[in-house]
């Protein structure tokens, strides 16, 4: 074969794997539109359906409920019917939840469609970086698997303007009757554009292995990593298949438990070292410092796109310096800026940029590392049997972890101020540094049969 043919199939196998794997993160920039669209029709619906606070929070957070049981319960289902089918069942989750909270007379009837949303965004949020991780070559699984928190990041941005839009499309008065229900139907666009691109990826190889359809796992590896890779990697997933039971059990016993704590711990940490304070909350901090509710919301804006553009940091870097030092770096970041945000707090410093340096600075720090890497290292460090419900343990801890600091922080800044409530992330943030330090290993470059090993020989 000449040089110029080999050159071609490598193109094709790197064209292929980018397709399925940008296809599969469409699942993410759900995630972050579903999230986020609450934000820009939350005070209008406060104000249709006359709202108490309490119920207002419940009617902000029921997408949230969701994500928890949609978490627990994708991994389940994914490993009995295949990670395919089950983002095929998220998509039409997402479009039901859609036309759902477009539409209801009742409060109890939204509270209803976003908690089916959200049951969907749990799901895709455990399924798509699982199923990227189980199609990617080793050497571009790290950048790949990031995509998908880019996609989460796009979501969010994308749904922030179209929320403004529609917004600045009528009065007030015609917000609060119909604006809203403009907002969170426009979800019914990308869900169907998931829904139908999903129709053209393939089922993911490691689960076709573990179902004894190596045949069919065969061809896919082979568009992927080529024919005589395509063998090495089938004949490594037959030998670790062929070692595990397939039990939760198994997920706890000596050989697999420290990937079981380790994936639980960054899952948890991602969320209490107050990243979710800052995105839900940062109008809110900013005008508590001084600024204008306009000047507020323009910082919102500015932190939209740092974040933007510091997950193409990771994206570039998390396959050539490794995980590990990408979070070591990056949460180190995090700390210096959480210690800077409480001085401000604590000393008073509203005037001037120094809150917003500080704050650009942990998002740009988060953006980088904690923000994409638990994604990564949570979809390659379990087995291949019981990958599903094992990510499905950490996911439900991530999002126990947002409720937590979603409920949490109003409270936290009403109670004991924002100096306090910001070192409480920093120490967080400590803790996560020391346990990076002690417990992750470098998987950069890894086949997810060789970082199996890798537990077994440590435990």
């Amino acid at each position: 074969m000449s040089e110029t043919d080999k050159m071609d199939k490598s193109n094709n196998k790197t064209r292929y794997v980018y397709f399925i794997s940008t296809i599969a993160a469409i699942g993410g920039l759900l995630f972050g539109y579903d999230t986020a669209v609450i934000a820009g029709a939350i005070g209008f619906i406060e104000t249709k359906f006359q709202l108490s606070p309490a119920m207002t929070g419940w009617a902000a957070s029921s997408a949230i409920w969701g994500c928890v049981f949609g978490a627990m319960s994708a991994g389940y289902l994914s490993d009995k019917w295949g990670r395919k089918k089950i983002l095929i069942l998220t998509a039409l989750l997402f479009g039901i939840s859609a036309i759902g909270s477009a539409i209801p007379d009742t409060l109890s009837q939204f509270v209803l469609a976003r908690f089916i949303g959200g049951v969907g965004v749990g799901a895709a949020s455990m399924l798509a970086p699982m199923y990227i991780a189980e199609v990617a070559p080793s050497d571009k699984r790290g950048m790949l698997v990031t995509i998908y928190q880019l996609a989460i990041v796009l979501g969010i941005n994308l749904i922030y303007f179209v929320n403004l839009m529609i917004a600045g499309s009528g009065t007030d008065t015609w917000n609060i009757e119909s604006g809203w229900r403009y907002m969170l139907g426009s979800e019914i666009i990308p869900a169907l554009l998931f829904l139908v691109a999903l129709l053209f990826v393939p089922e993911s190889p490691r689960w076709l292995a573990g179902k004894k359809r190596d045949q069919e796992a065969l061809d896919i590896l082979r568009k992927v990593n080529g024919e005589e890779e395509a063998k090495k990697v089938l004949a490594e997933i037959k030998q670790t298949i062929n070692e595990e039971k397939g039990t939760i059990k198994e997920l706890f016993a000596p050989g697999l438990r420290t990937a079981m704590i380790v994936g639980m711990f960054l899952a948890m940490f991602s969320q209490i070292t107050g990243i979710n304070a800052i995105i839900y909350y940062a109008p809110e901090i900013f005008k508590s410092v001084g600024f204008g509710t306009d000047s507020a919301l323009l910082q919102t804006v500015i932190i939209g796109i740092t974040n933007t553009v510091f997950t193409f940091v990771a994206i570039v870097f998390i396959d050539r310096s490794g995980r590990r030092k990408l979070l070591l770096w990056g949460v180190s970041g995090m700390i210096v800026c959480l210690i800077g945000v409480g001085i401000v707090f604590h000393f008073g410093l509203s005037s001037g940029p120094l809150l917003l340096v500080f704050i650009l600075g942990f998002i740009a720090s988060f953006a980088s590392s904690l923000g994409p890497i638990p994604w990564v290292i949570i979809s390659e460090i379990f087995p291949t049997k019981t990958r599903g419900i094992a990510m499905s343990f950490s996911v439900f801890t991530l999002w126990i972890g947002v409720v937590l600091v979603t409920q949490l922080t109003p409270i936290l800044l009403d109670s004991v101020g924002g100096a306090i409530t910001f070192w409480i992330f920093a120490g967080n943030s400590i803790l996560l540094l020391i346990f990076t330090y002690k417990m992750i290993p470098e998987t950069k470059g890894k086949s997810l049969e060789e970082i199996e090993h890798y537990w077994k020989k440590k435990d």
